[in-house]
């Protein structure tokens, strides 16, 4: 693995599939950076709604900001100007953890009080929504991360494993990996981390390689999986390993 950094005083981070960089400050301040470690865009108004809980740039001309005290999504451009504010309490949404971009340009969230994920548009009304997840399961997840990656949505819950549903929201199967961290999909690849190994499960062919991550990086606050690329947030300052 080779290494290079960005140095920082950084509290959160996300990287998009150009490779550019969406850095918290301590401060609030969430900039954009590209590979270089250079500026390209600022946003400022970052403590408007409260803690910033997840930032989403799966799509880098459309950036989720998710407020999960105010149960509110930020929409910002790639320049990171505010496009469009969604209060999802309005829509009677009021407990969500999970938010993620979806392939047609809509949104997903996942609707812990009723047990549904929905699909939202950008004035936030419901476009689609599954059924009650207790009609589907004995044991209801909750999912703290949401995927929409090559014709399927992928739910994960740490303690109950990886849900696999089709576009249109019917359940197809359930991958029981636990306790994974910094999950990404790539097609039909699902990568994490636990403890210092990289684990990448690929469905079609249905096998498993593991990777011992570099000795010193134990102290992760967070990592970010891309391919052939492992981002290490990590006393301030982000690692990025190649492999």
């Amino acid at each position: 693995m080779q290494q290079k950094s960005v140095e920082g005083e950084y509290v959160d981070f996300t990287v998009d599939n150009l490779g550019n960089y969406y850095l918290l400050s301590k401060n609030n301040q969430l900039k954009k950076a590209n590979a270089k470690g250079d500026s390209i865009g600022l946003f400022n108004d970052v403590r408007k709604y409260g803690k910033l809980y997840s930032i989403d740039a799966s799509n880098p001309l459309k950036v989720l900001l998710y407020y999960k005290n105010f149960s509110t999504i930020v929409v910002l451009d790639r320049f990171l100007n505010v496009v469009n504010t969604i209060d999802l309490r309005k829509q009677n949404i009021f407990q969500v953890k999970a938010v993620a971009q979806s392939y047609d340009n809509n949104i997903w969230v996942y609707d812990e009080q009723n047990n549904k994920l929905r699909k939202i548009a950008e004035d936030g009304k419901v476009i689609t929504e599954t059924v009650d997840f207790r009609m589907l399961f004995d044991d209801v997840p909750s999912p703290t991360q949401i995927f929409d990656q090559d014709g399927f949505v992928y739910l994960y819950d740490p303690e109950k494993g990886l849900y696999v549903f089709d576009i249109y929201g019917s359940f197809k199967t359930k991958l029981s990996y636990l306790g994974l961290t910094d999950l990404s999909v790539f097609g039909k690849t699902v990568v994490g981390l636990e403890k210092q190994t990289m684990l990448a499960y690929t469905s079609e062919t249905l096998t498993e390689k593991k990777l011992t991550l570099p000795a010193g990086i134990q102290d992760r606050k967070k990592a970010v999986i891309r391919p052939g690329h492992l981002y290490i947030l990590q006393n301030g300052s982000i690692l990025h390993f190649t492999f």
